[in-house]
């Protein structure tokens, strides 16, 4: 490894799953498989999005917002694991490790404010489908989604200069297989008070979101109940029942990310807990939407035999 003076370190080391040989080999089939998955599922999910017609709705352009935050969230973490995994090594720069706490707060910030926008998408479509079309306009959706955006990349730059600031001397093992912020503000040798302060207003924007997408579900909900008709119901219920999958698994797997973090010690509860949340949630959510959703199954399944035809 580098020299390390008093005052900066030039590299920081990143934990493995496992020191043996074998197991290696294992972890390294499962996370590029994980990581195709992920890229291919969300993939799809844009291009059947793009190339349908009838898909040109709300919920789907932030779901396709949502796929790409997705496939860039997990390219930011699982290549560099999995180059280290192949080439025997801990390490990651000190520049890399900045990168990519910048852009894992990115993505995982756009994903809770795409969330929070497809959760009031959805409370348009059920508590007012008469007006859906008229309130839900592109040039409000298009400001959501830039809004989002714009937020995300402010909140994920103010964190990264407040750790540009700190120092770090000779404690650089970082117990997760990417720079977590949390775990990297540990490592500093210098004040961090401001750092954390800037955590706890995190933690607190963490529950004002999720509470504002948990009373629009809740709403969603209650209008749901007072249709008289089952068929009625099942059809409501349908249109927000993938969200609903999809932000019980975010949310619940990003509260076990904090959880584990601030009670546990253990690396490597909280390193499976970061797995779960960074690798797994974005691998499911083509799968949850897809499944469970007859636009998109139709329009995959149109765009795969236009495709395999022209080939």
């Amino acid at each position: 490894m580098k020299s390390v003076n008093d005052t900066q370190i030039s590299e920081f080391l990143l934990l493995r799953f496992s020191e043996e040989a074998e197991q290696q080999t294992l972890i390294l089939g499962i996370f590029l498989t994980m990581y195709l998955i992920t890229v291919c599922g969300n993939l799809l999910i844009i291009l059947a999005v793009s190339s349908d017609s009838h898909l040109q709705m709300p919920m789907y352009f932030f779901l396709s917002n949502l796929s790409f935050g997705d496939i860039c969230f997990t390219t930011t973490t699982i290549p560099k694991m999995l180059v280290n995994i192949q080439t025997h090594s801990k390490v990651i720069t000190y520049k890399g490790c900045i990168t990519q706490v910048f852009f894992s707060v990115l993505f995982a910030a756009l994903d809770v404010f795409l969330l929070t926008s497809m959760a009031y998408d959805r409370f348009v479509a059920i508590c007012h489908p008469l007006h859906y079309m008229v309130i839900m306009n592109a040039h409000l959706c298009g400001l959501l989604v830039l809004v989002s955006w714009i937020l995300s990349a402010v909140y994920s730059l103010i964190q990264t200069l407040l750790l540009l600031r700190l120092s770090f001397c000779t404690n650089v093992e970082i117990p997760h297989f990417f720079c977590d912020l949390n775990q990297v503000i540990k490592l500093a040798c210098s004040d961090t008070f401001l750092n954390n302060m800037v955590i706890y207003f995190d933690v607190s924007y963490l529950v004002v979101f999720p509470s504002l997408v948990s009373f629009t579900l809740t709403l969603i909900v209650s209008s749901i109940h007072r249709i008289s008709s089952y068929q009625g119901k099942y059809k409501a219920f349908s249109t927000c029942a993938s969200h609903l999958s999809v932000v019980f698994l975010f949310y619940c797997t990003a509260l076990g990310v904090y959880l584990s973090s601030a009670a546990s010690q253990s690396s490597r509860s909280s390193t499976i807990a970061s797995v779960m949340y960074s690798v797994v949630t974005p691998m499911l959510n083509p799968f949850i939407y897809s499944l469970r959703n007859k636009d998109i199954k139709r329009a995959l399944t149109t765009f795969i035999v236009m495709k395999t035809t022209k080939i």
